[in-house]
């Protein structure tokens, strides 16, 4: 699998281009953000790392602009593990993040998490149709009482296991666990965040993604499964 990694650290790049290699990853690297940008745009990659203090132009704005045209997967590195960065990321389409420093290990387990999640098998490609809903997990396209619906790449992952499981209620664990192959953190809002961003995409007219009290989230399989007002 093609990686790209956007990042000034010339020391680190180079140091993460040997580790990654030899876990089987094929590897490039950019350390300015406008040539990072017109890098990762260009669909050569199969996910990219992208840091977000660069030169030229920031990881944000760079995200910002790549999701404008691609759905690639994009792992944000910050420097700082405050929510602040963690969460305008996600908002603007980061599929996982990364404070800096990070251990190549667990670097190399995410990137495999994302890339498994957007590999659906056979078995998985069986379109969907829940409560108006439709999602095909082949053209990973969602569409709501027939109007196309644009997700990120971790949104539709979550649309889809909430979906599969509809009418059965799900915990964060749970959520976690499937998409970023680990449990969640005791202050972890990533999953909180991602449901945020559905609802306010999907629920134009109608409750379909419920919370449910000292569980997690269910994805209701009629209307009359959503919460009364």
């Amino acid at each position: 699998m093609r990686v790209l990694i956007v990042d000034d650290d010339v020391e680190l790049g180079a140091l993460l281009v040997e580790f990654l290699t030899r876990e089987g990853f094929s590897v490039a690297v950019e350390h300015e953000g406008r040539r990072g940008l017109q890098r990762a745009a260009s669909g050569d990659s199969d996910l990219v790392v992208l840091d977000v203090m660069l030169p030229g132009m920031d990881g944000f704005e760079i995200l910002r602009q790549l999701r404008q045209k691609s759905r690639v997967p994009v792992l944000m590195l910050t420097a700082r593990a405050e929510d602040a960065d963690r969460i305008v990321g996600l908002d603007l389409g980061a599929d996982d993040y990364l404070a800096k420093p990070f251990n190549p290990r667990e670097l190399a387990a995410r990137i495999r998490a994302i890339l498994r999640r957007t590999e659906a098998q056979p078995s998985e490609r069986i379109r969907l149709e829940v409560n108006g809903v439709g999602l095909d997990p082949g053209s990973r396209e969602v569409s709501v009482d027939g109007r196309r619906v644009e997700l990120t790449t971790l949104e539709f992952d979550i649309l889809e296991i909430l979906m599969r499981a509809a009418g059965r209620g799900l915990s964060r664990d749970d959520l976690t666990e499937a998409i970023y192959n680990r449990k969640a953190t005791p202050f972890e809002r990533s999953i909180d965040m991602h449901i945020s961003h559905l609802r306010k995409k999907l629920e134009l007219h109608r409750t379909l993604i419920k919370t449910v009290r000292g569980v997690g989230y269910q994805f209701c399989r009629t209307p009359e499964e959503a919460p009364v007002a």
